[in-house]
């Protein structure tokens, strides 16, 4: 039943995670959800809150992550879903981005998923059943100019949830890397984007910026009909291990794959010469 499935969210003070919290505690799922600051998410529910657990939580710090992992099964006595949606976009060229700025970058939006991975994975093989569902992006399948750490994270998170499927498939643990495009949220606010503090004039960066600015409160992808696809997704036997969200985002990425392969057929040549001569 689904008022006995447990969920854990991270980054769930805005965005899809907030939009998803509120979609499974009107639905009357048990939900914990984390932020850099509890009160964030606190101060924005009035309703189902005997089902809320809000927990601040720094998805950098292991051990902050493992206190985060043990506190739903005591309060909930089980943990079933577990979306890593924490995350942050900086834009930047790679001569632009400082080396402080990259890792940072990866730190939360790729060694984050790590920590909450690992320190679920145990109670999960446990329990003999669990999902894992892994927020990537467009620009994990997909790289454009200013925004190389971005997906460099983006694209280590697809490859670390098809490892991840494989590892926790004998288990019963099913897991799913979402590539959504773009969705009418507050991520492209200054909270969410961040921009690289080397700016050099010669690159597309301030351009990018300001695209951005444009966008945001024009996407095309509504929030809340993704959410209700991930819960959904959660109830299928065999859910994708790869789902892409949102129109723009299955053209693009099919474009790109296609691209691609063009790519690999014109260069076939030079591929296929490099083996010992018999």
């Amino acid at each position: 039943m689904k008022d006995e499935k447990v969920w854990l969210i991270t980054g769930a003070s805005k965005g899809l995670g907030f939009a998803l919290v509120k979609l499974l505690l009107k639905n009357g799922y048990k939900v914990t959800a984390t932020s850099r600051n509890a009160t964030d998410i606190e101060k924005q529910i009035s309703e189902h809150k005997e089902n809320l657990l809000a927990l601040t939580v720094d998805i950098t710090n292991e051990e902050s992550v493992k206190n985060a992992i043990r506190q739903p099964i005591a309060k909930f006595g089980r943990l079933d879903v577990v979306v890593n949606n924490a995350g942050y976009l900086i834009l930047g060229s790679l001569e632009e981005i400082t080396e402080q700025e990259f890792r940072q970058s990866m730190e939360v939006n790729v060694f984050g998923i790590v920590n909450v991975i690992r320190a679920a994975m145990p109670y999960l093989r446990a329990q003999g059943s669990g999902h894992i569902i892994n927020i990537s992006s467009t620009a994990g399948y997909i790289g454009y100019g200013s925004a190389g750490s971005y997906h460099a994270a983006k694209f280590a998170v697809i490859g670390l949830s098809e490892a991840l499927a494989l590892e926790a498939k004998p288990f019963g643990i099913k897991v799913t890397v979402v590539a959504p495009g773009y969705f009418r949220t507050n991520f492209l606010d200054k909270g969410s984007v961040m921009v690289a503090k080397n700016k050099i004039a010669a690159y597309n960066t301030g351009q990018l910026e300001e695209g951005m600015k444009q966008l945001d409160g024009n996407q095309a992808g509504d929030p809340d009909k993704l959410v209700a696809a991930l819960v959904k997704l959660t109830d299928e036997p065999n859910p994708p291990v790869h789902l892409l969200m949102g129109p723009d985002a299955y053209q693009s990425v099919t474009e790109k794959r296609k691209a691609e392969n063009e790519e690999f057929e014109a260069w076939k040549h030079i591929t296929v010469s490099t083996n010992f001569d018999n």
